[in-house]
Order: structure tokens, then sequence, then C-alpha cells
């Protein structure tokens, strides 16, 4: 992977964290701590995201970054993340 790989995975994961975060409201906790976290988790997701999901439209791509893979690796990752740390770790976002 090169850095502009790196960028891309990273420009797809602020925008998927930011959506999911800040519009949506779906988040572990309010705090700006819990959203690197959601957008570390994103990048990850962006980045398995074309090994897992595959390689759809072969137009849409940057030396193997495929962009809806990506996209879609990123909001499946993230939203387990969130759902995983609110079953098993019972955070209540009111006590904050």
């Amino acid at each position: 992977m090169n850095f502009v790989s790196f960028i891309i995975l990273l420009g797809i994961a602020l925008l998927v964290s930011l959506i999911l975060h800040y519009v949506v409201k779906f988040f572990v906790r309010k705090n700006v701590s819990s959203y690197f976290a959601e957008l570390v988790m994103a990048w990850i997701g962006g980045w398995l995201g074309s090994a897992v999901i595959g390689n759809w439209f072969n137009g849409w791509d940057y030396h193997q970054v495929y962009f809806i893979p990506a996209f879609l690796g990123a909001i499946a990752l993230m939203v387990l993340y969130v759902e995983i740390s609110k079953t098993f770790f019972h955070v209540d976002v009111k006590k904050e």
C-alpha cells in the first residue's frame, strides 16, 4: 500500500465516522476519544473491505483500493464495533 492509498482509506474512514458519529448519532460515547476509536475501526474496515467483500467496479479503484467495498467495509466494522461495545461492555451514554 502506498501513501495515496492510505490517504484514500483515511478519507473514506473520516467520511463514514463523521456521518455515523455526528449526523446519525451512532456512537459508543459522546466524547472525541470515542470518535477517534471509531475512525480507526472505520479505517481498518475500509482496508479489509476490498479483500473481504471483493473487487467491485474495476474503474473505481486505485492500486487495489476499491472504493465501494472499502466504504461498505468501513460502515460494517464501525457498526460492529459500536454494537459490541454497547452490548458486552454495557456502555450507557447518559452517564457522561
